[in-house]
């Protein structure tokens, strides 16, 4: 049921076979009210995490995301309303849309003043505007503020961003990082307040798993190296084409997104002359994505570290291996860690060890059946969506206990 407020609209999700209504759990006691506030929530099979976390107990829990956001590129994710149950969902307007650090919503005060929150869940830096402004109402209204951090090198940021920032720091009851590498950041940049590693997402192994044949390489077949992502500098993708030289003729790569390294990996691979072995796909929604993994042979992720960006996680790793796909990433960042020993890893910006990888894969059919299954299983183990939400409730629950 949709309904007008204001200049926002929310979305009574309908209830799940056999679970209380939300309406009807509105109506007892409710001991948590969480107030999540995500741009990244635009992304439909992002939202499982919120199913999950709904099915926790006693929690009231109301999302507010905007209707899209622009990427640095200029290219549009409108929002997908994929797996909205047992939840609000309230769309609401963005000013700054597109940029990371100004961006904000204005209708947020009406939003936090009608859901009544006892903690507000901002999905964002600390030295963003949106964090800063989100914060300022949750001490405003007495709830419990929560921010996110990915950031995994340490930056100084210029006025009014390290003010913005301080005040964060001083008011959050708690913070979640992403990576080990960003709650270390965190620390030495002053933040002295309870602290909790979680990823920012996972995945649902039940949408993301194999249905189609496993892949099995013939001779007479392509071999397809795919990448699925947006097509930027920081994602190494020219080393994806320059290793296709040094590979046979039926390896192809595969590249599906958009971005303002098209033209410049069309022309290197003209030059190169592998021009017939490269396709781009372009964009696809969120829910076409595991057909898409299972479709490729092998997916690769080169990035490639710069002095302000380290790859911060990778979730396209988990994706792949989750659909049993094999695959192969660089040494940046948070990559090796993601695959441990479920995939290849290679030194970033390697053209010749990322072909070395590829070959092994080749050359070893039992290994590229191995790496499958491996895959998928520390994904099991590791990167769902139930597990990451299972520790966000944890941590909602000692938020609770800490006076406001």
């Amino acid at each position: 049921m949709l309904r007008n407020h204001s200049h926002y609209q929310y979305l009574l999700c309908e209830p799940r076979s056999g679970e209380q209504s939300l309406l009807s759990k509105q109506k007892r006691e409710i001991d948590m009210r969480v107030l999540m506030i995500s741009k990244a929530l635009v992304g439909g099979t992002s939202q499982k995490k919120l199913e999950e976390l709904a099915k926790c107990p006693d929690i009231d829990l109301t999302l507010a995301t905007p209707s899209y956001w622009l990427h640095d590129d200029g290219s549009k994710l409108n929002l997908e309303r994929l797996y909205t149950s047992g939840y609000r969902m309230i769309e609401t307007p963005m000013r700054f849309n597109g940029r990371y650090h100004l961006h904000y919503y204005p209708e947020l005060g009406k939003i936090v003043r009608e859901v009544r929150p006892d903690i507000v869940h901002i999905d964002e830096e600390p030295y963003n505007f949106a964090t800063y402004h989100a914060t300022r109402l949750a001490v405003k209204h007495k709830a419990r503020p929560l921010f996110f951090a990915f950031q995994n090198l340490y930056r100084e940021y210029p006025l009014p961003f390290r003010q913005m920032e301080l005040y964060n720091f001083k008011h959050a009851t708690t913070a979640l990082a992403g990576n080990q590498d960003a709650a270390d950041v965190l620390r030495r940049k002053g933040y002295k307040g309870s602290l909790h590693v979680i990823r920012q997402f996972g995945i649902d192994p039940s949408i993301y798993q194999r249905t189609l044949p496993p892949r099995e390489h013939k001779a007479s077949e392509p071999f397809l190296l795919g990448y699925v992502g947006r097509l930027v500098e920081a994602k190494g993708l020219p080393t994806l084409i320059e290793a296709l030289p040094k590979l046979p003729d039926y390896c192809q790569a595969v590249f599906i997104g958009v971005g303002p390294m098209r033209e410049v990996l069309e022309k290197q691979a003209a030059e190169l002359g592998v021009a017939e072995r490269v396709t781009f796909k372009g964009s696809l929604p969120t829910y076409e994505i595991p057909r898409a993994m299972q479709e490729i042979d092998v997916h690769v992720l080169p990035s490639l570290s710069r002095p302000n960006w380290t790859e911060q996680f990778g979730r396209v790793l988990i994706e792949a291996m989750a659909c049993e796909t094999p695959v192969i990433g660089s040494s940046s960042g948070e990559i090796p860690l993601v695959l441990g020993d479920a995939g290849l890893v290679f030194k970033e910006g390697d053209a010749d060890a990322l072909s070395a990888c590829v070959r092994k894969l080749l050359d070893d059919p039992a290994l590229y059946k191995d790496l499958a299954k491996r895959g998928r299983q520390r994904v099991l183990e590791n990167y769902t969506q139930e597990q990451i939400a299972k520790q966000t409730y944890d941590v909602y629950q000692e938020m609770l206990a800490t006076p406001v």
